[in-house]
């Protein structure tokens, strides 16, 4: 049964629900961590390109397809670092599940121990201690789980997220390199870098923006930390681009 659907028990208070329900919810999974690293990476690597590309030839055409390799090379590479990491992670999980049942089967009492002592630490003493342990070490995939979450600080990888995740990273790096690419298609050079620097900025601001809201921290200061890191390390970009300045012939 779906969770916000269930039956409320009487003895809540209608506000109560109303402030769990629809004014403070806990929010649902999203991909929040997967868009602002797809994203960011591909617009500051892309504006880092296209301002040293720019700075180096002043040739709009040599400038777009610099940025328009850089787009898909970066959505394809940040995609499949997001995909084998996901699928690291995975393995890693697994790997260590084998052998906390290795462990059970062998060692029980060692394990049983550790199950006291995490719940020790949490506070808990006496009789309501022994029936917590009594309770997870009745079920050997409970206390397998119990043990991963509590000892490894590891949780499960959904079926498919790896896939997802490079899906979403992907797509975001190609969103992100075209924002400060964009103005390359209809403006000057110089004109374009002005802009894109622009845009480039107010996107990240955005981004950090919304995810301190999103999260938790200081909204205007979150969009101004990842606005100046963006610009400021595209710039590299640029300063490289200075350093083989092509002399107009």
């Amino acid at each position: 049964m779906n969770p916000a659907s269930a039956p409320i028990p009487v003895e809540l208070h209608a506000y109560d629900v109303l402030v769990h329900r629809h004014r403070d919810p806990h929010r649902p999974g999203f991909a929040l961590a997967e868009v602002i690293l797809g994203g960011q990476d591909g617009l500051v690597n892309v504006l880092g390109v296209i301002l040293g590309v720019a700075a180096a030839t002043q040739d709009t055409h040599i400038v777009l397809a610099a940025g328009l390799a850089a787009t898909f090379a970066e959505s394809v590479s940040m995609g499949a670092v997001s995909y084998t990491s996901n699928q690291a992670e995975h393995a890693l999980y697994e790997s260590e599940r084998e052998r906390e049942y290795r462990h059970l089967h062998l060692v029980p009492a060692v394990e049983r121990e550790e199950i006291r002592s995490i719940y020790q630490q949490k506070g808990f003493q006496g009789p309501l201690l022994d029936q917590i342990v009594d309770t997870i070490t009745a079920d050997k995939d409970v206390w397998v789980g119990v043990m991963m979450a509590e000892e490894h600080q590891l949780i499960p990888i959904q079926r498919g997220r790896a896939a997802r995740s490079a899906l979403i990273v992907g797509m975001s790096a190609i969103v992100g390199s075209l924002i400060p690419l964009g103005p390359f298609f209809v403006l000057p050079v110089g004109t374009s870098m002005v802009v894109s620097m622009v845009l480039a900025a107010v996107s990240l601001f955005v981004v950090g923006a919304y995810k301190a809201k999103a999260t938790i921290g200081p909204v205007g200061r979150s969009g101004l930390e990842m606005a100046l890191i963006g610009t400021l390390s595209a710039l590299a970009g640029y300063v490289v681009g200075l350093l083989f300045r092509v002399p107009a012939g």
